[in-house]
């Protein structure tokens, strides 16, 4: 889960393009020249792929990749992918490391994860032997792409990694192990701190508001931190014929293929398919540092569906630029190795992860929370049939009644973990 899955969707851009690649290779080493060929045209023409259905039987790449198939079978966390899974092995695993991730990088969530794991097994109140860097980069080149305001300085990775290798391996007293977790935060710059998440980070919670008219950024949709009352819920459409675009985000590994880094929103957002809610600009800097999500009162027509989320920082330009998202697949609500059905138009509490994010919003500056159901192509698009994923097709589609409450019994959230200056 957080590179081939997310909560029960498929990375699908990542999976296409990252399954060709090693295909490739295959085809390579196996001196198959037909295939190596039709590959390497399939890679340059992978954005016109993604509509493919069903997923399972993708041209080229199912017949010259075999895992990609067993990894768009396997969709539930089953033997086939605990067997490999590394959380497994952290009480095993005792060497110092260090966990280098982008802030735009599809591996963020897990890097994070693992300095967690592995500190919390070496004990984060003995000498520390993790490290964590985040920087302002998607996966590769590590090249800077803050847009929201800060000061990127050049690439400092190779001076971090060889300031590392010289404390282990050396025994050099140069500092860098003085704090465990060094981070870049968008707008701002480098802060550094003890532990992931920050122990200075508390929760702060906006809730959704709207007149029941929330459907894009000319909708009525807002945040605050008062707690709703009675309110008229947003219902919103979801068609898989015309699912909502991703604009960049947190996919791999080149933008020019798949949707990677910061991008402006608002086309997406200007789409009645997407619930918008932002709050008045903010009176002071708010640096949010952390692992966010939202908790979302939704119910829907259909047997099984994709919630969304996305987190912006919309400027005094009105440009919506996303931090961070996350999605959760209803049949996988509970529990991603035991997904159940959800029944038409029941209210269900859901989670959606939005993973580690680290950004100053700027005074003057707004959060905005964009809610729909689906992001692709960097995530598959539900078909809303509650059959097997990735192995139907384009005619078995349904169209999807989406139902988003906020109200005193149904508060849906988005929670941020706020630093204090």
């Amino acid at each position: 889960d957080g590179w081939t899955y997310q909560s029960g969707a498929l990375n699908l851009a990542f999976v296409v393009y990252w399954s060709t690649l090693l295909g490739l290779e295959s085809a390579k080493r196996a001196g198959d020249e037909a295939g190596y060929g039709q590959l390497g045209a399939a890679l340059g023409s992978a954005p016109d792929w993604f509509n493919f259905l069903p997923i399972v039987d993708y041209p080229v790449i199912a017949e010259h990749a075999s895992y990609f198939r067993d990894w768009v079978q396997h969709s539930t966390y089953d033997d086939y992918w605990s067997r490999w899974s590394i959380d497994e092995a952290y009480d095993r695993i005792t060497v110092p490391a260090m966990h280098v991730g982008g802030l735009y990088d599809i591996f963020l969530g897990g890097t994070v994860k693992n300095f967690v794991g592995l500190s919390s097994e070496n004990g984060i109140d003995q000498a520390p032997t993790q490290k964590l860097l985040l920087g302002p980069w998607t996966h590769m080149p590590w090249s800077p792409v803050d847009v929201v305001g800060g000061q990127v300085s050049t690439n400092e990775v190779d001076d971090w990694q060889v300031r590392w290798l010289d404390h282990h391996l050396k025994g050099a007293d140069n500092g860098v192990m003085d704090h465990p977790v060094t981070v870049y935060l968008l707008g701002e710059g480098i802060r550094n701190f003890s532990e992931w998440p920050p122990p200075e980070a508390h929760f702060c919670e906006y809730f959704l508001h709207s007149g029941g008219r929330a459907n894009s950024k000319f909708g009525d949709g807002w945040l605050d931190r008062e707690v709703p009352s009675d309110e008229p819920a947003d219902v919103f459409i979801y068609d898989p014929a015309t699912p909502t675009p991703s604009l960049g985000g947190h996919s791999c590994c080149f933008d020019s293929v798949t949707p990677m880094g910061p991008a402006d929103q608002c086309v997406a957002e200007g789409s009645r398919m997407v619930l918008v809610y932002t709050t008045e600009p903010m009176g002071e800097d708010v640096l949010v540092v952390g692992d966010a999500f939202v908790t979302l009162f939704a119910a829907s027509s259909a047997v099984d569906t994709d919630f969304t989320a996305r987190f912006c920082v919309v400027g005094p330009d009105g440009r919506s630029v996303n931090v961070q998202e996350g999605i959760v697949r209803a049949r996988y609500r509970d529990s991603l190795t035991e997904p159940s059905p959800i029944a038409p138009g029941e209210i269900y509490r859901y989670r959606i992860d939005l993973g580690p994010l680290a950004v100053k919003v700027p005074a003057g500056s707004a959060i905005r929370l964009d809610i729909s159901s689906s992001d692709f192509p960097q995530w598959d698009r539900n078909l809303n049939t509650g059959g097997p994923i990735g192995c139907e097709g384009p005619l078995a589609a349904v169209t999807a009644t989406q139902t988003v409450l906020h109200s005193g019994s149904y508060p849906s959230s988005l929670s941020l973990p706020v630093v204090r200056n």
